[in-house]
């Protein structure tokens, strides 16, 4: 759902050094977070901004709010491929894109899923729209799924099951996580399909992915 228009956003009525710094600690935390996640301390993102801690909890009173607005225009996106993928005239069309475009912009942000999935209480619950984005994807399925191409017992919860599947995949660098991304939400779709494609009509699988086994004791 995209987010209603706010008469006061955050950082209105602020003097130009306040905004300057407000802005600076957000870049500062969306580019630590998509590198190594949400756990990045506070007094990290605080330094690489070039500000005090005191300056970070003025404009953030709590690590809640700092993620939440870092992560607001991820979440704006979401909410506008969400409503691209019920608009589409294509029920299948619109699903597959819809996990193509999530789980896309999951790999190239390590933050992202447990931003996406919640895990601060009340993240994503401003004004219900986790309610409705979650009825919009209940919808998007059955939409598929009456259509015949979405197989029946498909439940909407799968699209958690497809997200944390594809969050292990955001342990190499972008690139590699992106083609490995693309190549597995490419299985997964045709899994999900009711039915096979008719010959000849099929969609080659995206290349594989540079990776190898020795990835799977890498750390973070």
């Amino acid at each position: 759902m995209p987010a209603q228009p706010s008469r006061n956003r955050p950082g209105d009525g602020l003097r130009a050094d306040a905004r300057h710094n407000r802005a600076r600690i957000l870049q500062a935390a969306r580019t630590a977070y998509a590198a190594h996640g949400i756990d990045v301390p506070v007094t990290a993102i605080a330094r690489h901004a070039g500000v005090g801690v005191a300056t970070l909890y003025r404009r953030f009173p709590t690590r809640d709010a700092l993620v939440s607005e870092a992560f607001a225009e991820q979440f704006r996106a979401c909410a506008a491929v969400l409503d691209e993928a019920l608009a589409d005239p294509d029920p299948w069309h619109g699903f597959r894109s819809l996990v193509e475009r999530v789980c896309a912009m999951q790999a190239r942000d390590r933050g992202f899923t447990a931003a996406f999935l919640a895990r601060f209480p009340g993240l994503l619950d401003h004004e219900g729209e986790r309610e409705r984005a979650e009825a919009k994807l209940a919808q998007l399925v059955r939409r598929a799924q009456r259509a015949g191409s979405l197989r029946a017992d498909f439940d909407p919860s799968d699209v958690v099951l497809v997200l944390l599947a594809n969050n292990g995949l955001s342990k190499g660098g972008e690139h590699s996580a992106l083609a490995a991304s693309r190549r597995l939400t490419a299985y997964l779709l045709e899994s999900f399909r009711a039915v096979p494609p008719a010959p000849g009509t099929s969609r080659a699988l995206p290349p594989p992915a540079p990776l190898e086994l020795r990835q799977l004791h890498d750390g973070p």
